[in-house]
């Protein structure tokens, strides 16, 4: 059974309708961060906190590597400006869920995530949304980031848990990989329920990927004047990133 007609949700999905010749998402990366740019970061001392989650199970086999390699430069981005922590979470295999601790060094974080291989499993979306609750109650949480390609959860479970996330002020950027309706669903509703960001990615846009997921982690890292800098000293930049920051 293909692995978009497992989830238990009980819902039917939406489909997007795109040519051939569609870009894999559907706005620039100025759009994004021009949004980004006017949402308010609240007060801080300290380093910004990052939680980069993402699944890890047999699906994503294929562009493993690809991914890792991108998502690697995003942390040595947001290094360049120092004042981050990162805690990586990632799922695979049956029930296996394990996060790091909280590091600042991202050459080192980037190092971890390369011991990461993929392991048939379902999806385990919900106990990555406890875990960031849990992190967001026991002290701040900038902003988190998700790459998967599929849900196979109860979707109403999962909208429940990002909703409380929301409340305690984290946002989510939820990176889909593929074209699943029913993830793609899933992870727009969880975007819009935390106030953050959705967008899709395949293998032929490595580069749009790479560019969003280093905006969201200098956002974290150092608000909006980092931001700032770093949309100044990219340009115009690529199109075709999806944006839907409140």
């Amino acid at each position: 059974m293909a692995r978009n007609e497992r989830s238990k949700s009980g819902t039917k999905p939406v489909v997007e309708q795109q040519s051939a010749n569609a870009p894999a998402v559907n706005e620039d990366v100025d759009g994004f961060l021009a949004q980004l740019k006017a949402t308010p970061v609240p007060a801080q001392s300290g380093n910004g906190k990052l939680v980069f989650a993402m699944d890890a199970t047999m699906s994503r086999q294929p562009s493993w590597d690809a991914a890792l390699q991108t998502q690697a430069e995003m942390f040595r981005e947001a290094g360049r400006i120092g004042g981050l922590d990162v805690q990586l979470i990632y799922f695979r295999g049956f029930g296996e869920c394990r996060a790091s601790k909280w590091v600042s060094d991202a050459d080192g974080l980037a190092r971890l995530m390369t011991t990461v291989d993929c392991r048939g499993g379902n999806t385990q979306i919900e106990k990555v949304l406890k875990h960031v609750r849990k992190e967001a109650q026991s002290g701040r949480v900038n902003a988190v980031v998700y790459v998967g390609d599929c849900m196979e959860e109860n979707i109403d479970l999962l909208c429940q848990q990002a909703g409380e996330i929301g409340l305690l002020g984290v946002r989510m950027f939820m990176f889909q990989e593929g074209n699943d309706a029913i993830a793609l669903n899933a992870f727009r509703e969880i975007a819009r329920l935390t106030g953050g960001a959705y967008s899709r990615f395949d293998s032929g846009s490595a580069d749009h990927l790479r560019e969003l997921l280093s905006a969201v982690a200098v956002y974290a890292a150092g608000g909006r004047q980092a931001l700032e800098n770093f949309s100044g000293a990219r340009g115009k930049g690529p199109r075709g990133l999806l944006e839907q920051l409140n």
